[in-house]
């Protein structure tokens, strides 16, 4: 969608676009998809339509797809969705042909010829934003939605296309505005005695506003986990079972297993889904003093992956004593961030000693699996409510919003004149308007008349 509102106000909206909305390659269904205007009568110049048709919204026929001598190509399927309930708020047909590259491309060639014009990176969806269907938080929901990897990110992705970010912004900027509105109505009304806002209650006033925007902005630490996934190292010993708790762990075998130490000499990735979160676990080679100069290559590639990591899974043996290599391990993974301790061979007589905080698991038996699955997911520490938000985007905006806020707040403390104070006050509206889209002098205009009854 990115390409698509960079470049918006020179694209001709009034056009009518078509384009193939399946993914590349073969399949049972593609579908072509046209919205503008004119999507009807360029359709029934590339369709035979079955006599007494007619275009019924939110209905589907058959029909078939004919090329310029009048010979049928494929039989398919349209559905209509008319102005302003469709997807773009225009409008919008959908041709279900059969799933081959050929078949589609021609679909929409022959549309083209028709007069339609190929749309742009996600024109579609752009238009549903330019004609009120949906906001911006919604819009990139969508995407949000088309690239989830896991069925966790698309349920939080949805529930952001109906609008879960977007309510929980909207009364606060709604808070805000009716502030911007008071101070203005008390600079350019003065004469129809309407007071000046005390600092009190306009200190009283952001409270809220700085409160919510806050609350909404820490969102993002749990966010950009749903969204990006984390990254996991698993560091150890030779011989201490890292690779085969790897295949356990992404429940398949990723990585060579054997009795030879040494035996991962690079790293080893995959990715999979943790309690709904992407992560991308790393598979390193066994840390000792090197024997040869391409092991001793690898060792260094481990130190690199706990660095780069998000956390660093570092696994012992329980079936022999704790080496001091094994502690030198723990007291780097320490010093460098969120670490988690594995005693793998669980199913084995114990040797090792007593460790703090230590998981004991089987990558044999898999005893032990469940509650380090449920370590290394941060879902049970950081799980928030459905309204938190994934994008950096909006995060950086809100931060911008909490600041000009916060200059607000000194500027009222300071007794700083109304005009200046509104600076901030509108600095603080600007990153919200780029979330939820603009606030107009309209806006500003008819809340001050609404709530102060002006002309009466």
């Amino acid at each position: 969608m990115a390409s698509g509102v960079r470049n918006y106000k020179t694209l001709q909206i009034q056009d009518t676009i078509v384009a193939i909305s399946t993914p590349p390659g073969k399949s049972g269904v593609g579908v072509v998809r046209l919205s503008g205007s004119d999507a009807r009568r360029l359709s029934e110049g590339i369709l035979r339509l079955r006599p007494g048709f007619e275009w019924n919204p939110w209905t589907v026929a058959l029909a078939e797809l004919i090329d310029d001598q009048g010979a049928a190509v494929d039989q398919v399927v349209v559905a209509y969705f008319a102005a302003p309930r469709s997807y773009t708020a225009e409008d919008l047909v959908e041709i279900s042909c059969h799933g081959s590259p050929v078949v589609l491309r021609f679909c929409v060639e022959k549309a083209c010829a028709a007069g339609a014009r190929m749309a742009e990176p996600g024109e579609f969806t752009l238009r549903a934003y330019l004609h009120g269907r949906i906001d911006l938080p919604q819009a990139e929901a969508v995407r949000d939605l088309i690239d989830a990897t896991t069925l966790y990110q698309a349920r939080i992705a949805a529930q952001q296309v109906e609008g879960s970010v977007s309510k929980r912004i909207r009364p606060v900027k709604e808070q805000l505005v009716e502030l911007i509105a008071l101070l203005e109505a008390g600079i350019d009304f003065a004469e129809d005695d309407i007071s000046v806002a005390p600092v009190a209650e306009i200190l009283r006033r952001l409270n809220p506003i700085e409160q919510a925007l806050a609350a909404l902005a820490a969102t993002f630490d749990y966010g950009k986990l749903v969204h990006s996934g984390i990254t996991l190292a698993i560091v150890g010993r030779p011989n201490v079972g890292k690779s085969s708790l790897f295949n356990r762990l992404l429940e398949q075998d990723r990585a060579i297993v054997t009795d030879i130490p040494g035996t991962t000499r690079d790293l080893v990735s995959e990715v999979a889904a943790i309690r709904g979160i992407p992560v991308k676990f790393v598979d390193t080679a066994g840390i000792r003093s090197g024997q040869d100069l391409v092991e001793t290559l690898g060792i260094e590639r481990s130190y690199q992956a706990m660095a780069d990591a998000d956390v660093t899974l570092v696994v012992v043996d329980l079936s022999t004593l704790i080496h001091p290599d094994d502690r030198a391990l723990i007291e780097r993974a320490k010093r460098q961030g969120r670490w988690i301790l594995v005693g793998n061979k669980a199913d084995l007589a114990r040797a090792a000693e007593p460790i703090e905080d230590l998981i004991p698991v089987s990558a044999l038996t898999g005893v032990g699996l469940e509650p380090l699955r449920d370590r290394i997911s941060p879902m049970a520490a950081l799980e928030q409510d459905s309204g938190f938000i994934t994008s950096i985007r909006h995060e950086q905006l809100l931060r911008e919003t909490i600041e000009a806020l916060s200059q607000a707040r000194k500027a009222a403390e300071f007794g700083i004149p109304h005009e200046m104070l509104l600076l901030d006050l509108y600095a603080a509206l600007r990153p919200l308007d780029a979330i939820t889209g603009a606030t107009t002098a309209d806006d500003i205009l008819n809340r001050i008349f609404s709530t102060f009854c002006i002309g009466k």
